[in-house]
């Protein structure tokens, strides 16, 4: 089918069109809406319990067996695991991005399985969880208590019984996480009525295993021929306190019954009492919600908020629920002032287009390239399986000055035709569409080719050139299939010659303003073709300025800072407290009372939740707390000192008197998924097996060097191993000789100090644990071990303190292991005025000098993508020249002729860099798709002059001549071109508000190259194309018939 067919038959062309804008807004009604796409890599988390030991008892008996089953699980890159001193192990499983996440469960299921045996029977009976993670976390609620009429355990609890199933249920939501812990039946034991009786924990625990049961006791008169059959129905665990103060422990020989309330005090109490959660100063929990891959968060969010509504006219006089973070706040706003940028970016690109047209129809035309094109691309990335998301929201704001491109070429040919003296619009479209359709097809398919080779690389970086490039891609084939049909039937059926004051008529403002331009463009184009002409003598200085870009590239390339994502304020503060080691959560409670004093005195904040036993970034422990902090509408932060940075600065100053405690606030990271803060993750790692002091000392000497450096701001561990510890012994021997097995003694003490997991109930629906200990005042130092007794052979009892030896040590908190090697966890961030690609670089440096042989350095999180990201942005770049290369060496059937395009591209790669460090920014993410963009563009333009000129050159010109005529010819479609891409970058260039920073860094990085690049583009292509003509004509002559 040819071009001309769609300008005979319009209405064909505009039903294409029509149907394109169809199908794009039955895409967009179906696209999920979400922040950014599954970036980070699938992790499965697996967590185990084990009561009363501490970290290094978990680590052996827990964490060790577990790893060595799941290391090498099939496509996992690295793991970590935690081990801390309430009992609690938990083990990270990162894999390649694109394994199949439910896959990657199971797989760590099935490993596990086969480590089962290994593990102490008391955390197989507790369980082992493995879980998904849920990596994209959209919102956050707090319950708490305004009056103080509740405590926190009644609101978790509540949270768990009557919110947390009822958010689970909707669509989307992959986990409900409630931050805190659930109802438990505490039975106190007391020791010394305990030796009255003769009785240790376990008689406890053999009590409850054998009266505390469920059981299928069969039913009466079934398969005979009686009347009736009765159904026997044992009354099964127990729900109620008093249920368990009656369970009978034995019988006296008095005839009484021993019961358990006798030796203990039963109460519903929680599973654990090592951390208090607050909100707004008030008793409250926290409950996190994450979506299921490929869901809309915002629809999930909109149910949520329905749900909750409705939770809320039900809830109990004096609880309240609030929202602490939403996804959906920051993507509504981000989105909003993309939409606002993609509106001013169309105006200016209409209006360029206008002054260049002097035409409200012609106009028209490219206007109408717009819409069609970005509406048909939602079809495409509906199709492609694309989220609509920051990524490629921002390519459909990048590609307006693109997909316009094709429309306005049609449409300026056209225009030319009239200039040359044609009056009928039909010969006028059909004469222009054959000169210039193949190289509307060439441009269009080399742009394109640019993002191919991108979206075969993997990882994280292969995720966003991804959906950058194929969004733009798409774009760009859909106004190459808009200008081959629509764009020529309207310029046939709407386009006219301006008319001229030959006849004497008036002429309207639109002709004035023509005559006027022209005459202005004319005397442009006049000193334009002089400067080539300049330049075509003086080859030399062309090849001068080829070399000054290309080191200018490289210089500026190698000392522009670099980054991964530029941080954006998303509403949201995170201060990590961590006290001194061995403080007691009570002592710990004071300290986060005091900042929670100072952080009252903010005005920027609107609320405020914080839990003192625990932390995102010190993990768990009694001397650790966090606070999460809400801030207020980004629409009332206006000023400076109302942005992000500025209040992260003031909660550092206002905090740092506080004594006794490292206070650290930071935010989280902008991709979900990677880390826990938005600064460096490095993991110290001991490889030669030494202890846990060695590996200390050297983590403190990297610290302390990494500190020295400017580029680093802050850089902290939470690792110590000052927490006061008691070594435990037993004396076998004397066990021995007394008939006391050693066994029996550990027991004991773990049953009266570490507490133990006994049995079940249920209540409220649920299944609890039934947890025996003896009560604080029973277990508060050493000298409350000769109150507590163990059993011998002979029925009689001794104080347990007899048989243990007891050393004063120091120990740690918690133990980290990085791929099976002990670490400690290194976090920081860079200085102000360096980005985090120079901290990674600093932070290799100090390494290789400061850490010995047998000692080595991982990166985790965000900093291990962007440190293995490296030269990825140069990889692809070459590749991306090399395809353009091999295209158009196909094309041409030349080897020479498109090496004009190709150095061609250098200066506005230079041009890019060099505007990203007159503005600040940093080589990240957003700047290097931009500047494969650039590459595309840049070829494209370049294109459109060497394809004139090697048809000039075929219709008989000199070399000379054809680039001269070339140029002039060409001025006003690269012009166009150009300045519709500089004027529709522009409103990103100056962006403000939220998720500015991800705008200027595409803006300025485009802007500058197109500038720079079709500056020097109109000058040195000309010369480049004589020189390379004249090789081709010399070294590859055309073959004779």
């Amino acid at each position: 089918m040819k071009i001309k067919t769609f300008i005979d038959r319009p209405i064909l062309a505009g039903v294409i069109s029509v149907l394109i804008f169809i199908l794009g807004i039955i895409g967009l009604l179906q696209l999920s809406i979400e922040q950014f796409p599954e970036i980070a890599p699938p992790t499965v988390s697996v967590s185990a319990t084990y009561s009363g030991a501490n970290a290094e008892t978990v680590q052996k008996s827990v964490v060790v067996p577990l790893e060595e089953a799941l290391n090498g699980v099939e496509n996992m890159t690295y793991m970590t695991s935690t081990s801390s001193n309430n009992g609690s192990a938990k083990i990270s499983v990162y894999f390649r991005q694109g394994t199949d996440p439910d896959m990657a469960t199971v797989n760590v299921q099935n490993r596990i399985a086969t480590a089962q045996g290994l593990l102490p029977a008391e955390v197989t009976k507790s369980g082992i969880t493995v879980r998904k993670r849920q990596t994209s976390n959209i919102k956050q609620l707090a319950v708490y208590s305004p009056d103080d009429s509740f405590d926190e355990a009644f609101l978790t609890n509540y949270m768990k019984i009557n919110i947390e199933p009822r958010l689970s249920r909707i669509a989307g939501v992959g986990e409900v996480n409630v931050f805190g812990y659930e109802y438990s039946m505490r039975i106190w034991l007391n020791p010394s009525k305990m030796r009255q009786y003769g009785l240790v924990p376990a008689d406890i625990s053999e009590v409850l295993d054998e009266q505390n049961v469920e059981a299928a006791t069969g039913t009466l008169g079934a398969e005979a021929s009686n009347t009736f059959q009765y159904v026997l129905k044992y009354r099964g665990r127990y729900e109620n306190e008093v249920d368990y103060e009656n369970l009978v422990i034995k019988s006296l020989p008095g005839g009484e019954v021993l019961r358990l309330k006798d030796v203990a005090t039963i109460e519903l109490g929680t599973r654990a009492y090592d951390y208090i959660n607050e909100v707004n100063g008030h008793p409250g929990c926290n409950i996190m919600i994450a979506q299921t891959s490929g869901s809309n968060a915002n629809e999930i969010i909109e149910e949520i908020d329905r749900t909750v509504d409705e939770i809320s006219k039900t809830l109990p006089k004096g609880i309240k629920i609030v929202d602490l973070m939403s996804t959906k706040d920051f993507l509504d706003a981000s989105i909003k002032n993309v939409i606002k940028t993609l509106v001013e970016a169309i105006v200016l690109v209409v209006l360029v287009v206008y002054v260049f047209l002097q035409s409200l129809r012609s106009t028209f035309i490219p206007a109408l390239s717009i819409i069609v094109s970005l509406v048909g691309t939602f079809a495409f990335l509906y199709v492609a399986g694309f989220s609509l998301n920051m990524l490629t929201l921002f390519a459909l704001v990048l590609v307006i000055g693109t997909v316009v491109d094709d429309a306005i070429v049609v449409v300026e040919a056209v225009q030319a035709k009239f200039d040359e003296g044609y009056r009928s619009s039909y010969l006028a479209t059909v004469d222009a569409m054959d000169s210039i359709t193949s190289a509307l097809v060439t441009t269009t398919f080399v742009f394109m080719a640019v993002f191919i080779p991108v979206s075969f690389i993997g990882g994280t970086t292969g995720t966003f050139y991804t959906q950058f490039g194929l969004t733009m891609a798409a774009a760009v084939a859909i106004s190459l299939v808009n200008a081959l049909t629509l764009s020529p039937a309207l310029c046939s059926l709407i386009m006219t010659p301006h008319a001229d004051a030959s006849n004497g008529s008036k002429l309207s403002f639109s002709s004035r303003f023509h005559i006027a331009f022209d005459t202005a463009f004319g005397r442009l184009v006049m000193k334009y073709k002089r400067g080539v002409a300049f330049m075509l003598r003086r080859k030399w200085f062309a090849g001068l300025l080829l070399v000054i870009a290309c080191v200018g590239f490289a210089i500026l390339m190698a000392t522009t800072k670099t980054g991964f994502v530029p941080n954006e304020d998303m509403g949201t503060v995170f201060v990590d407290v961590r006290t001194s080691p061995g403080n007691s959560v009570s002592q710990t409670r004071k300290v986060m009372e005091q900042v929670d004093s100072c952080l009252r005195t903010i005005p920027q904040i609107e609320l405020q939740s914080n839990t003192t036993g625990n932390s995102t970034l010190s993990g768990q422990g009694a001397c650790n707390g966090m606070f999460t902090i809400r801030l207020k509408d980004w629409s009332l932060r206006t000023r400076k000192e109302d942005a992000l940075d500025a209040v992260i600065s003031e909660i550092q100053r206002i905090t740092a008197p506080i004594s006794g405690a490292d206070i650290i606030a930071f935010t989280r990271p902008m991709i979900p998924g990677y880390g826990t803060s938005s600064g460096f993750e490095v993991y110290v790692q001991d490889q030669k097996g030494g202890t846990t002091d060695e590996l200390l000392k050297y983590t403190c000497l990297f610290i302390d060097s990494l500190s020295r450096r400017p580029e680093i701001g802050r850089a902290t561990t939470s690792f110590d191993t000052k927490f006061p510890q008691y070594l435990v012994e037993v004396d076998a021997a004397r066990c021995k000789r007394n008939g006391v097995s050693p066994a029996d003694v550990l027991s004991t003490l773990s049953g009266y100090v570490g507490g133990c997991y006994a049995s079940n109930m249920n209540r409220f629906s649920k299944l609890y644990r039934v947890m025996v200990q003896a009560p604080p005042e029973f277990r508060l130092d050493t000298r409350s071990l000769d109150n507590m007794f163990v059993r011998n052979s002979d029925g009689q009892m001794s104080p347990i303190s007899q048989y243990l030896k007891l050393k004063r040590v120091y120990g740690s908190e918690v133990l980290t292991r990085f791929n099976l090697f002990s670490a400690i966890q290194v976090n920081g961030s860079a200085a102000q005025g360096y980005s985090s690609g120079q901290a990674i670089e600093a932070i290799k440096e100090v390494a290789d000098k400061t850490l010995p042989t047998g000692y080595g350095y991982e990166f985790g999180g965000m900093s291990r993508e962007e440190s293995a990201a490296g030269n990825t942005a140069t990889l692809v770049s070459v590749v991306c020249v090399v395809f353009i290369y091999l295209i158009l060496c196909a094309l041409y059937e030349s080897l020479f002729i498109p090496l004009v395009v190709i150095l061609s591209v250098p200066f506005g790669l230079a041009g890019s860099f060099m505007f990203a460090r007159i503005f600040g920014l940093e080589n990240n993410i957003y700047l290097q798709t931009g500047l494969i963009m650039l590459i595309g563009l840049l070829s494209k333009t370049a294109i459109l002059l060497t394809e004139y000129a090697s048809e000039r050159r075929r219709a008989g010109m000199s070399i000379a001549q054809a680039a001269i005529s070339a140029a002039g010819v060409r001025l006003r479609p690269i012009l166009m071109t150009s300045l519709t891409m500089i004027f529709g970058m522009l409103p990103m260039m100056f962006a403000t508000g939220v998720g500015a920073n991800g705008n200027i860094s595409i803006g300025v990085g485009t802007v500058g190259g197109m500038l720079v690049g079709t500056v020097a583009l109109l000058f040195v292509v000309p010369p480049l194309f004589m020189l390379f003509q004249y090789m081709q004509e010399r070294f590859m002559p055309q073959r004779r018939q």
